[in-house]
């Protein structure tokens, strides 16, 4: 089938992204928007409008009130962007019902990889590792039970069944209080996904955060597009995002893609997906731990690095094309790195404790060059509203050296470049992250931030609010190095 009309049922710089993706395509884009989103920019990009009643995220949560809106705008297809109603098996089966095509994978792969605790069991049986863990919901007694198995030392991490986004996660050893942890565990994740289910891993210290992009036409047919290197991460939510890792061995890496690819062919998935996994500190050991049956935020750097369009590749997915007439580039042809920065409003506090930050953007003047992209949703005059995430644009760089320390360099500077007046920002945290002489080096891990965060933020204290110097043009001394 051919797609003549998309309703995108997101908002923001997703939905800008996926709507261009659309008009190269010559397909026409509809936005949806809630009540207090009249100046959107996403509505500005596409051909048509549908306003949602509501404010907020919880316009776009209604699923039966953006089928209805699909319809009345005559599309014949919803793409679902991520967040929201991205991952929700139950959309998608309502748009197939009402005759819509989801742009995403079938109902049930959502069901399977948005169970954690089924997700790892798929693994399982297709002879990937996983860490070891609680079998079903856990709950106090079966966790401290495991706990115990453990060496001594060791910890475990909580997690939300239904999770993501670091929501509902806790990290707790023998000497803390585990009924308190899962209580605040199970609380948070409730609130953020309506099921306060819990499951529990073995928790792997300074590990590297490995996912996989794979391309699945639903035949048991897979390819994949490399990896990417999400390790910085603060409070279990990804900050800054690299393809592919700068340091990661190549058997590793081969063993791992071999292992994301099983994983899909194991449930003939269709559409664009991710398999995330973990590595230790010494490479010797990984593990899958989720599977995230969307787009992902991050999946700018694999599109710089292959040179392809992945929105575009899921539109072509949902009316019908296989992995062969798609003509999938091999991982070989991957050109040099490439550095994704989330630019979030947020104000760092000199203890390194952050809040939320808001007002109207007075400037918003963006970097330039080639390999710089930056997908937004901002303009001059933006007000930022605290019904949605803080995300405010992702800065995209794209070096076509083979030495990442290149890449570094036009990350600083195109943030150097970037005028953000108006609303606070993290552009100096992240500047001072890619600054770190271990940055540079590759040596990287989940906990990386936490560990360096008192430098990094009493840095962040000294530094001028507006502008972000390039590194050539000052000095950090940071625990006795100069960067």
């Amino acid at each position: 089938m051919s797609i003549q009309k998309l309703l995108v049922a997101n908002r923001g710089e997703i939905a800008i992204r996926v709507m261009r993706a659309a008009h190269d395509a010559g397909i026409i884009s509809v936005a949806v928007s809630a009540e207090d989103e009249d100046r959107a920019l996403h509505v500005r990009h596409a051909d048509e409008h549908r306003a949602l009643a509501g404010k907020g995220a919880r316009a776009y949560l209604d699923a039966d009130a953006m089928v209805r809106a699909a319809l009345d705008a005559g599309a014949d297809a919803v793409h679902p962007g991520y967040g929201f109603l991205s991952e929700n098996a139950s959309f998608a089966r309502k748009c197939q019902e009402a005759g819509l095509t989801f742009v995403g994978p079938r109902p049930e792969i959502l069901e399977y990889f948005g169970d954690k605790v089924t997700a790892r069991r798929i693994a399982a049986n297709a002879g990937v590792a996983v860490l070891s863990g609680t079998e079903g919901n856990a709950d106090v007694n079966s966790a401290r039970a495991f706990l115990a198995s453990l060496p001594a030392g060791s910890q475990m991490i909580i997690k939300a069944v239904a999770g993501g986004g670091g929501r509902g996660v806790r990290v707790v050893d023998a000497g803390m209080d585990l009924e308190d942890a899962m209580a605040r565990a199970a609380a948070e994740a409730r609130a953020a996904f309506g099921d306060g289910a819990l499951y529990i891993e073995r928790y792997l210290p300074n590990a590297r955060h490995i996912e996989v992009q794979v391309v699945g036409d639903g035949s048991g047919r897979i390819a994949h597009l490399g990896e990417r290197d999400c390790s910085i991460q603060r409070r279990y939510q990804k900050i800054i995002e690299i393809a592919p890792s700068p340091l990661l061995a190549d058997s590793t890496r081969r063993q791992i893609l071999d292992a994301a690819i099983r994983v899909a062919e194991s449930v003939k998935y269709d559409s664009i997906g991710t398999l995330e996994f973990l590595v230790s500190a010494d490479g010797q050991e990984f593990a899958f731990i989720e599977a995230n049956a969307r787009l992902q935020v991050e999946h700018t750097i694999t599109e710089e690095v292959m040179g392809v369009d992945l929105v575009r590749i899921q539109l072509e997915l949902a009316q019908g094309a296989s992995i062969e007439s798609l003509a999938i580039p091999d991982e070989a042809t991957a050109k040099g790195f490439a550095i994704q920065l989330r630019i979030n409003t947020e104000r760092m506090k000199a203890d390194g404790r952050t809040l939320p930050a808001g007002g109207e953007l007075k400037a918003f003047d963006l970097p330039g060059g080639p390999g710089v992209r930056v997908d937004t949703l901002a303009f001059n005059g933006f007000r930022s509203s605290p019904g949605f995430d803080s995300l405010l644009a992702k800065l995209v760089v794209h070096s076509p050296s083979a030495n990442f320390s290149d890449c570094i360099k036009k990350a600083l500077r195109s943030l150097s470049e970037f005028q953000i007046d108006g609303i606070e920002t993290n552009r100096e945290f992240l500047a001072n992250i890619m600054r770190h002489p271990d940055f540079a080096s590759g040596n990287i891990h989940t906990r990386f931030v936490d560990e360096h965060l008192a430098v990094l933020a009493d840095i962040i204290q000294k530094m001028p609010k507006r502008y972000v110097e390039p590194v050539s043009e000052r000095r950090i001394v940071a625990q006795g190095l100069q960067a």
